[in-house]
């Protein structure tokens, strides 16, 4: 009996005896930019994250408008709170 055991046991199939290759994490553009980032005051009320400069663009009646560029939340321009 401790013979068929044993042989059974060595015909099992082994798995690789080297440690498995670390998977390489997904780059997005949410960590690329991570680091150079800064939170700033929407027009809208809200916080937003945005990794771009800050640019003053002209308004339809003629003023100028703070805005902010590339947010994390996909908008290329967002209007900021004076």
């Amino acid at each position: 009996m401790k013979v068929l055991t044993l042989a059974l046991l060595l015909s099992l199939p082994v798995g690789p005896l080297a440690p498995p290759k670390p998977m390489r994490q997904p780059t997005t553009q949410a960590t690329k930019h991570s680091k150079s980032g800064r939170w700033y005051f929407a027009a809208t009320g809200h916080a937003v994250y945005c990794y771009g400069p800050v640019m003053t663009v002209p308004r339809a009646n003629g003023g100028l408008q703070k805005v902010a560029t590339f947010c994390r939340d996909g908008s290329p321009v967002v209007p900021l709170k004076d």
